[in-house]
């Protein structure tokens, strides 16, 4: 019995960074067909636990401008995720910040494409800012990166 038990616990031990990771929600990623870094981007948010389905599309611009997002925040790709929108190469660890803490905002940005963020990975790690676009439009710093 006592085995059993044991065997028990030890299997549900094992099991809850699964169930942890099945917590995340949907990330629609909306990205050009052609584009590399959008791909690379995506296999970031899965190896950090997120669930990714993504349309090929011929202009991205357009889903960030539905999202209320601003072009000079634009990158390649655009994600949304319970209602927020994910501009750019934004770190999973922002994305889960962000859930975690639900501000009142359109979503996050990471405007352009530095290299050394998630899917921009090479030889240089650039600094960049993840921002947070506010209700407003208006962008904060959210989180900086050297």
């Amino acid at each position: 019995m006592r085995k059993t038990l044991s065997k028990a616990i030890l299997a549900a031990m094992l099991g809850m960074p699964l169930l942890a990771s099945a917590a995340y929600p949907v990330i629609a990623v909306y990205k050009s067909a052609s584009c590399g870094c959008c791909k690379a981007w995506i296999e970031h948010l899965e190896a950090n636990g997120f669930t990714v389905k993504f349309s090929d599309v011929t202009d991205p611009g357009a889903y960030r401008a539905k999202a209320g997002i601003a072009d000079e925040m634009g990158s390649c790709h655009t994600g949304m995720v319970v209602g927020y929108a994910l501009e750019g190469h934004v770190p999973a660890a922002e994305i889960k910040r962000l859930l975690k803490e639900k501000p009142f905002a359109k979503g996050l940005a990471v405007p352009a494409m530095p290299l050394g963020s998630p899917g921009m990975e090479g030889p240089r790690k650039d600094p960049y800012d993840v921002l947070l676009v506010q209700a407003n439009g208006r962008p904060t710093v959210y989180k900086h990166y050297n």
